[in-house]
């Protein structure tokens, strides 16, 4: 049974060099999302949101290797992330975001897929003690297409709290230095684990939708 790892079969999506700006053209792809607001640091909204997502994800890898015979590795979290002023990504003002919290799926999942394995989260979920979501929080998520198509990205390493910068270089000197303007939500796509990975050494995809001036 082979097995789709999204990172190497579209590896120009999930790569890149610290300081170097690249272009890409992002097809539309499916995922599992949820919304929500607040400082991701502090919310147990947001960690409640994110524990539905890989709860959802893992059980549809299982249904694909039981039902389907196909196999996939769980794609890593993305966030596209949002405030009624973009300026607080750049001073962190992280009370002040919106996120949409994803994980990529594969092409074969339906909504009666969704629709199967969300029950049986539920059911599982509501037997453990100290469960890590809920079934709200479960029953939010959704299975959207979606897809950004030219794109500007740069691959960042190191604190989440340290992309200011780069994000300041990016939207106001690299894009409009290139005849180009920013549209659509701000996105990041998290490469690294930080339960296992030194904060100092975290990566991240920066990504940032954009159009002709």
């Amino acid at each position: 049974m082979d097995k789709i790892d999204f990172k190497k079969r579209d590896k120009p999506l999930y790569t890149g060099k610290a300081g170097r700006f690249d272009r890409v053209d992002v097809p539309q792809m499916l995922f599992l999302s949820i919304d929500g607001a607040g400082d991701p640091n502090t919310s147990k909204n947001y960690a409640m949101s994110v524990a539905a997502l890989y709860g959802l994800s893992y059980g549809l890898k299982f249904l694909g290797k039981t039902a389907h015979q196909v196999d996939h590795v769980v794609g890593p979290l993305e966030g596209l992330w949002w405030a009624d002023d973009m300026a607080v990504f750049t001073t962190r003002d992280k009370d002040s975001w919106k996120w949409r919290m994803m994980i990529r799926q594969p092409a074969w999942v339906t909504d009666t897929d969704l629709a199967d394995v969300r029950a049986g989260v539920n059911v599982k979920n509501a037997k453990k003690k100290d469960a890590p979501t809920d079934k709200d929080h479960i029953d939010r998520v959704e299975l959207p297409r979606f897809g950004e198509g030219r794109c500007i990205q740069v691959l960042h390493v190191g604190r989440y709290e340290d992309e200011g910068p780069i994000l300041a270089d990016m939207h106001q000197r690299f894009i409009p230095e290139n005849g180009l303007k920013m549209r659509g939500l701000h996105h990041e796509i998290y490469l690294s684990d930080p339960r296992r990975i030194v904060a100092d050494k975290l990566k991240t995809i920066l990504r940032q939708p954009v159009e002709n001036i």
